[in-house]
């Protein structure tokens, strides 16, 4: 089943920002940013100006699909955590409610430990706020930001 797109409201997304701007000195990061299963980056705190966000975000979400992909073939349901270790650098990617990917990257000044530690209470954290955000698209006569659109807007703007 394809995920549908995600609608992200300002108060949740602020409060996803905290979560990463957070984990990044909790757990002496370099970058932590959060993606969802398609690819794209919901949010990013850290080192980032040097970093191209949005090849790296792709590839993650391409490697979980991977994985997801070997998990499949050996009967388990996801492989919710990875770990990549580099010369310099490391990645610690990490499924969040099987809905988005908390990716951290660090280098020897943290330890995976320390890793694993602050992404297990940054996960909880961040399940709960997806969880909420669910409710709320979910809630009937919940405020869409598609509601004030009509057929008769789409006609007329196509029609121009």
């Amino acid at each position: 089943m394809v995920n549908p797109q995600m609608v992200m409201y300002e108060e949740e997304f602020n409060q996803i920002q905290n979560v990463v701007d957070r984990l990044v000195k909790d757990a002496n990061a370099k970058v932590v940013f959060i993606v969802d299963k398609n690819g794209q980056l919901i949010a990013a705190s850290g080192d980032v100006d040097n970093l191209d966000t949005t090849s790296l975000a792709s590839l993650t979400a391409g490697n979980i699909a991977a994985t997801g992909g070997m998990a499949k073939l050996l009967k388990e349901n996801e492989f919710a955590t990875q770990f990549h270790e580099g010369e310099k650098a490391n990645i610690h990617i990490q499924l969040v409610g099987n809905r988005v990917i908390l990716v951290v990257i660090f280098d020897s000044k943290s330890s995976l430990g320390l890793v694993r530690l602050r992404v297990r209470k940054a996960s909880e954290e961040l399940n709960h706020i997806f969880e909420a955000l669910l409710k709320k698209v979910q809630e009937p006569g919940a405020d869409s930001p598609f509601a004030e659109i009509t057929d008769e807007d789409i006609d007329n703007l196509f029609n121009d």
